[in-house]
């Protein structure tokens, strides 16, 4: 995981670790929206990982969609570039 990733990795665990028990597990998607953020950021780095991460929190609402939703595998020579 680069730099950056690991930084932005750390206010989502403090929410698995500390909020997420008190508010319930009612994710729309598969993987759960912190599942998610976390492998984007170990699969695509801090950059393009925290853009699809926050896209992916952003479509996670009453009216949004649900279902089976997993991180796309990076393209070819992407992995951890944009740190």
């Amino acid at each position: 995981m680069t730099p950056l990733a690991r930084l932005l990795s750390l206010p989502i665990k403090g929410y698995r670790l500390i909020l997420s028990p008190w508010v319930g597990y009612h994710c729309r998607y598969h993987p759960t929206c912190s599942q998610y953020a976390l492998e984007a950021l170990e699969k695509h780095g801090g950059l393009r990982g925290g853009w699809m991460a926050a896209k992916r929190i952003g479509r996670c609402n009453p009216w949004g969609q649900c279902g089976h939703d997993p991180v796309p595998e990076p393209k070819s020579g992407r992995k951890g570039r944009d740190a």
